[in-house]
């Protein structure tokens, strides 16, 4: 009996401390987040190689952004490769003031959103937000990654990728931020990530 007590306070524990490490950023109201993300083809280039995955660039990808959900994965198909999607809001999708009308979650390498009322148009709440399957370019990078809190402004940068297993699975990256549903989520490897100021 006192094993299984000591298990569960362990348990408590490690999750009281992974919400601390994850607790959301509270922001006064107002854009934070006046641009949008930037990308540039690089038409055929080189191939990288990442245990059983190939990845191809389509574009180098820039963006500065608010965070606006993250989510883990241990167990699907893209987790030994990207095992973290951060939903990622500019423009008026920056702003507390609108956010905090719209409830956002992420669940199955998907990003949704829900309102009673819109506060700004459906158009606009698609266009400036995105959900990104975050690709660590190095050890460094993924550490970064993991300190990641919903609501952290953030500016990271690197390459939009198609993916490829061994075993020939594979998913594509969006090359736009109009696209809703199946597909339309980026696949960013990340060369550089940091807090923006």
């Amino acid at each position: 009996m006192r094993v299984w007590l000591v298990v569960l306070l362990l348990l408590c524990g490690w999750g009281a401390y992974s919400w601390w490490q994850h607790r959301p950023v509270h922001s006064a109201p107002g854009v934070m987040v006046d641009g949008v993300p930037s990308q540039e083809d690089v038409g055929a280039g080189v191939t990288l190689t990442r245990g059983h995955f190939t990845l191809k660039p389509r574009a180098t990808f820039a963006m500065t952004g608010r965070v606006l959900s993250r989510e883990d994965y241990q167990l699907d198909d893209l987790s030994p490769i990207a095992p973290t999607d951060l939903a990622m809001g500019w423009g008026r999708m920056s702003d507390s003031s609108v956010l905090d009308r719209i409830r956002i979650s992420q669940s199955n390498r998907f990003y949704y959103w829900y309102t009673d009322h819109y506060p700004i148009p459906r158009h606009e709440i698609e266009d400036s937000s995105a959900n990104m399957h975050m690709i660590p370019a190095n050890d460094t990078i993924a550490r970064e990654l993991r300190n990641v809190r919903p609501g952290e402004l953030i500016q990271f940068e690197g390459f939009l990728v198609d993916v490829k297993r061994d075993d020939g699975w594979h998913w594509d990256t969006s090359l736009t931020r109009e696209d809703t549903g199946a597909g339309g989520c980026e696949i960013v490897l990340v060369e550089d990530i940091h807090e923006a100021r």
